[in-house]
């Protein structure tokens, strides 16, 4: 039998006081359960009862939150520990937020806070954006980056440091495998690996990675445009595109050692034993497998980097026009991945013994291709006109 529940996370926020009872009070103010009603409105009256003469509750200022305050010898400080039972109705920039009103309020200042354990990354994401927002800015950064900005925000380095690597659940278990990832390397590491004897990364990967480029210069053009001084009622506009490049930009990077990978998996299937008549079936069919695969992936790239078209046409039409040598680019990378990508596909469909799979898959690739095609002269006329 397995008991499961939704991701709490434990959070600690510092106050600048030692005494235990202010930092109860702010505790209760938050809380979800709140405090016991009293008939003088202080902690010292008579309890208020309901007519089951159960003591009426004032409910604090935030749902699914358990707090309390203590006092932190190794610190020597107050805090408000919290309890976050539901971090998608009351994430930890809510929490902290709340604090520092409660606190406020009271006369106090929060200093800074904590995380007990670990964090999902979506936690920190989520908070980083919030901040911008709170200071009028293009939400369009990368996940490091906010990441940062929510660990400044919050003080979260107050008391010890915070190294995301060790405290974000994502960034630990992918630290295992960081070796091995392309997207980990310097530029300088990903050129030489690629020119080296090894077969991969090939062109598959390369393709991806000029299509992260692609959307990130869209990105770029978003988020210049974003803090363009006078274009202040366009903020939102602009931060929602750039939002979306970095998310292209993330799933095509995910790409490129996604096709490493399923190449690997190619040579595997022909490195397996086919002495018998059953292993040479087997093997026969795990190669088979695998070169769809290897198929789909590049595949999955090219409907990646053609969504990358929208959002340069919108900044080439919309953007700021100082950037417009960077549309021109972004839609130059995104032809040059869509035509890759598409080399990748045809060449591991020339190896397959599946005509139907075949079929269906240059069906969608001459799709893409035409598409993409019509979509970059349609981009790059707007961007020639502008660049006189």
């Amino acid at each position: 039998m397995i008991g499961v529940r939704d991701f709490l996370v434990a959070y600690n926020v510092n106050l600048n006081t030692k005494s235990v009872r202010r930092a109860n009070s702010v505790a209760f103010d938050i809380r979800e359960q709140g405090r016991i009603k009293t008939d003088d409105g202080t902690p010292y009256g008579k309890p208020v009862l309901d007519s089951s003469g159960e003591p009426v509750r004032v409910l604090g200022m935030l749902k699914h939150v358990k707090a309390i305050g203590w006092f932190v010898k190794e610190y020597g400080i107050a805090q408000v520990s919290m309890n976050l039972t539901n971090i998608e109705e009351t994430p930890l920039h809510a929490a902290f937020d709340a604090c520092c009103e409660a606190a406020s309020n009271r006369g106090l200042r929060v200093t800074g806070s904590e995380i007990v354990g670990m964090v999902p990354m979506k936690c920190l994401v989520d908070a980083g954006r919030y901040f911008l927002r709170k200071q009028k800015w293009s939400e369009g950064a990368s996940e490091e980056e906010l990441i940062d900005l929510a660990i400044r925000s919050m003080g979260l380095g107050e008391l010890k440091p915070f190294d995301p690597k060790e405290k974000v659940i994502e960034f630990k278990i992918e630290s295992a495998a960081a070796k091995r990832s392309l997207v980990k390397m310097d530029l300088r590491q990903f050129c030489n690996e690629t020119l080296s004897d090894s077969p991969a990364p090939g062109g598959g990967s390369v393709a991806a990675l000029m299509g992260a480029l692609g959307a990130s210069l869209g990105g770029m053009v978003a988020n210049l445009s974003a803090g363009k001084r006078g274009w202040d009622d366009k903020l939102s506009y602009f931060s929602n595109w750039a939002v979306k490049a970095q998310q292209l930009k993330d799933e095509l990077l995910a790409l490129v050692d996604e096709d490493t990978a399923a190449f690997n998996r190619v040579v595997d299937a022909f490195a397996l034993p086919k002495d018998s008549a059953d292993e040479k079936k087997a093997r026969s069919t795990a190669i088979e497998e695998a070169t769809k695969h290897a198929a789909e992936i590049p595949l999955k790239v090219m409907e990646a980097a053609s969504k990358s078209y929208e959002m340069l046409s919108e900044m080439a039409e919309k953007g700021n026009p100082a950037s417009i040598s960077d549309v021109g680019v972004g839609i130059l990378a995104v032809r040059a991945c869509i035509g890759g990508a598409a080399m990748n596909v045809r060449i591991n469909l020339g190896q397959l013994k599946d005509e139907k799979f075949r079929s269906a898959l240059l069906k969608k690739i001459q799709q893409i291709s035409a598409d993409s095609e019509a979509r970059f002269q349609e981009i790059n006329q707007i961007v020639e006109s502008k660049l006189g």
